[in-house]
């Protein structure tokens, strides 16, 4: 069950994160769905959707997945991150991130993103898994 609705998480993404990228879609039980519209800012020569850009967007993606499960927690951060790239993602389209929580412990998240290209949504173009340190204040609430 989550704890939270899209429209709860974009207004706090809004006041505590406003620069973060793309919107939130939907979420679920341990997972959330973004999309991002891809803009020039995002792309490097090709064009392609840069590195850097998927790997913001999908962090922000599993922020969204934990933010559904545990409430707006500004401190929840990143401890781990690892991302591979699996194919280019053309700079037409926008890009697409599903964030499915694998565990999610009183002090840790761990997730895994696969980040498509709206353009074909069967192959993903990243594949991403992190962990999130989650604040310690959060379990005397």
């Amino acid at each position: 069950m989550t704890v939270m609705t899209v429209e709860q998480i974009e207004h706090f993404l809004d006041e505590v994160f406003p620069q973060r990228m793309g919107r939130v879609e939907s979420v679920g039980e341990m997972s959330a769905t973004m999309r991002l519209v891809v803009g020039y800012e995002h792309l490097r020569p090709g064009p392609r959707v840069s590195g850097p850009t998927m790997m913001g967007f999908a962090d922000v993606a599993l922020y969204v997945a934990i933010l559904a499960q545990i409430g707006p927690e500004p401190m929840a951060v990143t401890s781990d991150f690892n991302c591979h790239f699996l194919r280019a993602a053309s700079g037409e389209h926008d890009i697409i991130a599903h964030a499915k929580l694998i565990k999610l412990g009183r002090r840790l998240g761990v997730g895994e993103v696969q980040v498509f290209s709206a353009a074909d949504d069967t192959r993903p173009v990243a594949h991403i898994t992190a962990s999130y340190a989650l604040p310690l204040e959060r379990e005397q609430r």
